[in-house]
């Protein structure tokens, strides 16, 4: 696939009669890990749901693998091959590690990495150790990458990662930093959600900052490293 994979222009979106996002334009490109920063509250998670199709009020244009899904539901926007992995992980609880990514098995996709078992095992190595564990039983780390791994199991080509570092342990963060240079080495897009800084200059390249619901600044993430005032004003508590 040339040029980008992903393409937002223009979004906004509501929560029933509250306009929540505000012209929010990106771009993922194969292959390419890029963050979308911003303080909790910022927009971030309605971004991305908005993308999915999980906000009925939307306007703006989002395109995919080519095609204008603006307007498509979530059903048909996971079959087309975009992954969303939310915030809340959503695995089955009462499902035991191989089980959860046999729900989320679909065929090969033209362009797209291809995900097996024992492949995501040997990025997600605490998982193969818990290959008949059932998800209730994990730690929330643990959950996490089975979330992650799940939705691969989909072949997607662009993955949406809501807050993948939050509340990990320090160690879990390094096989979380490690699995999604792999993702990027085997050409998945990624859009990441983070508010923590220090986790999306190590796993992305190119920096979106949401306040309020609206764009504030787009570049690389050196440039916005360098700009202490842009942290200040929409990353520091």
């Amino acid at each position: 696939m040339s040029g980008p994979a992903l393409t937002v222009e223009g979004l906004s979106a509501w929560h029933g009669a509250a306009r929540a996002l505000f012209d929010v334009s990106l771009q993922v490109a194969p292959g390419e890990a890029v963050a979308l920063l911003g303080r909790n509250g910022a927009g971030k998670s309605t971004t991305m749901r908005a993308i999915f199709g999980l906000l009925p009020r939307r306007t703006g244009r989002v395109t995919f693998a080519g095609r204008d899904i603006s307007t498509w539901a979530p059903h048909a926007i996971a079959k087309l091959g975009l992954g969303y992995v939310a915030e809340d992980r959503r695995i089955f609880a009462d499902l035991t590690t191989e089980e959860n990514l046999d729900v989320g098995r679909q065929p090969r996709r033209d362009g797209a990495p291809f995900w097996t078992r024992e492949k995501l095992f040997s990025i997600f190595p605490n998982l193969a150790e818990l290959r008949t564990r059932a998800g209730a039983r994990m730690s929330g780390g643990e959950q996490q990458m089975l979330a992650i791994a799940r939705t691969l199991m989909g072949n997607p080509s662009v993955l949406l990662l809501d807050e993948p570092s939050e509340g990990l342990s320090p160690r879990i963060v390094e096989q979380m930093i490690a699995a999604i240079g792999e993702m990027k080495r085997e050409g998945l897009g990624l859009l990441i959600s983070e508010q923590n800084l220090a986790f999306a200059r190590l796993v992305t390249e190119k920096v979106y900052v949401i306040d309020k619901g609206a764009p504030r600044f787009s570049g690389a993430m050196a440039e916005f490293d360098a700009r202490p005032d842009l942290r200040n004003a929409y990353l520091a508590l």
